[in-house]
């Protein structure tokens, strides 16, 4: 009988995967050309795609960037002898205008600045894998550009040893092994201040390089959460949460409306520090746009927790409310909503009330992407199953412990999508401010298009504004699916 045997003794020796099958021929093989009738779909899509190119990229590179007048762009299309193109001299001339609006020129430092430390600010709330200490780097590199950049002895010493700090703080953390860093910690050493301070901070200081004024007026408004914080934790072990809770706010609200403007006043005329004020009505562009954007991204996410866990309430009023609130705001057009805020709203005010018009539209457009945020996160918490708030209660949790620790993480999770579609078409909604009166970008595109030079400019503008809206969003988007992969919300 012969020696039969089923196993290889010997190895075969490695081959390249065949080159047909690797790289983008393969992708292309496995997803374009995979059949015949996704070969000719391929090959159709490709002629479209040629077709479309052909006529739109030489409209976008065209050669009249340095053009100062729409008959100048015409007169290189002539010469060219095309039928036209891109006059993107108005751009290039009026970019500023369109970030900035009618924003004093000498104090444009402070909207750059404003913006430069929100990302700051943004960084330990957004993301995880920055250290503590490059956060105080970018920090104290922001402020450091920002003393060189105002110049005088003064801002430049202080802008240099800024930057010195953060040289030394980058290189101490680039230096630090991680296992020297755990040392330290074990040891006692004192580490940085939390980044997290200067994001609590981020919202008084903002108001105040925008608009100017003193100083003291967003440290008075910080005492008022101070004085909310300290009431109701000297109160807590005579009332219960609840009563402590309302005199907290009651307490906050009589010093902000009350005391506040005397006490800044006061210490103004003592120490006067500020910076030149600045009117609402010369804010405009892209500025205006983020400023309320960012408001009312920041704030209508919290006020829409509260909503949702409201209209879930046992409490009959607390329950209404919050219903009547929801369905009243979503069944109201936005544009409506700013009308009111525009025109009606003093009516309802004391006489001699000057209520700031800006501020308005962020408390009408804050409440509009509560409304819809409420339902996002109401719509997170339907989805939990019932195990988990009997888990909350047999671990023998209080409620706001529970939705604090167990159900709201849970739900914000599962609402992510949502909430970030919400951002983002509050962003774009920034937009209905023209309308009113303000000049958000595409309010100015027509102050611009007054100026005889650029008289029948449409489309350059439109798409610059255009393309700077798909960058935000943009980002936003993919923020959202990193946010995704990284709390796992399909919980594999």
């Amino acid at each position: 009988m012969p020696d039969l045997s089923y196993v290889r003794s010997e190895m075969l020796p490695e081959r390249a995967p065949p080159a047909s099958q690797v790289g983008i021929v393969g992708w292309a093989r496995a997803n374009l050309f995979n059949g015949i009738g996704n070969s000719i779909l391929t090959v159709l899509s490709l002629v479209f795609l040629w077709y479309v190119l052909a006529a739109i990229l030489p409209w976008v590179f065209a050669p009249t960037w340095s053009k100062g007048s729409l008959n100048e762009c015409r007169e290189v299309f002539a010469a060219d002898g095309g039928h036209g193109a891109a006059c993107w001299g108005v751009i290039r001339e009026r970019w500023v205008q369109l970030m900035f609006g009618f924003y004093p020129e000498a104090e444009r430092w402070r909207p750059v600045l404003a913006f430069g430390l929100l990302f700051v600010a943004l960084i330990p709330v957004l993301f995880n894998m920055i250290s503590r200490r490059m956060n105080w780097v970018l920090l104290l590199v922001v402020l450091g550009l920002a003393g060189v950049y105002l110049g005088g002895v003064l801002g430049i010493i202080v802008g240099l040893a800024l930057l010195g700090a953060a040289a030394f703080v980058g290189f101490k953390a680039f230096t630090t092994s991680k296992e020297d860093r755990a040392a330290e910690i074990a040891s006692g050493v004192k580490r940085l201040p939390n980044p997290l301070f200067f994001s609590a901070l981020y919202p008084f200081i903002a108001p105040w390089l925008l608009w100017g004024g003193t100083i003291w007026m967003p440290v008075g408004a910080a005492l008022g959460f101070v004085i909310s914080v300290l009431a109701y934790r000297s109160l807590l072990p005579f009332v219960g949460n609840l009563a402590g809770l309302i005199i907290a706010v009651v307490a906050a609200l009589v010093w902000w409306l009350l005391l506040t403007a005397p006490f800044a006043g006061g210490l103004h005329t003592i120490i006067p520090i500020g910076l030149e004020p600045v009117e609402s009505r010369d804010f405009g562009g892209f500025m205006l746009s983020i400023t309320i954007g960012v408001v009312a991204i920041a704030c209508s996410l919290p006020i829409g927790i509260v909503l949702a866990l409201g209209r879930q309430s046992d409490l009959l009023i607390v329950k209404a409310l919050c219903v009547g609130f929801i369905e009243f705001i979503r069944g109201v057009p936005l544009i409506t909503l700013l009308f009111v805020a525009s025109t009606l709203l003093n009516i309802f005010m004391p006489p001699g009330t000057n209520f700031d018009i800006i501020l308005r539209v962020l408390i009408m457009v804050t409440l509009f992407a509560a409304a819809y945020m409420a339902e996002v996160v109401r719509g997170g918490l339907a989805a939990l199953p019932k195990g988990q708030y009997e888990a909350a209660d047999a671990l023998g949790l209080d409620y706001w412990k529970a939705q604090r620790l167990i159900i709201m993480p849970q739900a914000l999770k599962i609402s992510i999508p949502g909430i970030v579609s919400t951002f983002i078409g509050v962003f774009k909604d920034t937009t209905l401010v023209s309308i009113i009166g303000l000049l958000d970008p595409l309010g100015l595109t027509n102050a611009i298009r007054a100026d005889q030079n650029w008289n029948g400019i449409v489309w350059e503008l439109y798409g610059f504004i255009a393309l700077m809206f798909f960058i935000f969003c943009f980002l936003m988007s993919r923020y959202s699916m990193y946010l995704e992969r990284r709390l796992r919300t399909d919980h594999r």
